[in-house]
């Protein structure tokens, strides 16, 4: 019975993360899935924000080296750290 629980819970935070970067998807105009899990969304006016593997909008400095899943290497171009926040909470509260 609790592993059962464990895996809904599981599933449902999973669940939970792919419908918040939704909204950050639908922002953007690229979304560029790293090497480390996480996922660099490149905005129409060419600036950038970063979500972390588990779904937070995280600070990264101008300038980092990130690599891609596919091994490119791309450089981090401002930091919308606040406008990927308000996009993935928006995902989470369904509208």
């Amino acid at each position: 019975m609790l592993k059962n629980l464990l895996v809904i819970a599981a599933t449902s935070a999973v669940a939970a993360s792919v419908f918040a970067g939704d909204a950050a998807r639908a922002n953007a105009e690229k979304a560029i899935e790293l090497k480390d899990g996480s996922t660099v969304y490149l905005f129409k006016d060419g600036k950038m924000a970063m979500e972390d593997r588990l779904g937070r909008a995280v600070r990264m400095k101008p300038g980092h080296v990130m690599e891609t899943k596919d091994g490119q290497k791309i450089m981090m171009h401002g930091d919308e750290v606040m406008r990927l926040d308000s996009l993935l909470r928006k995902g989470h509260e369904g509208g």
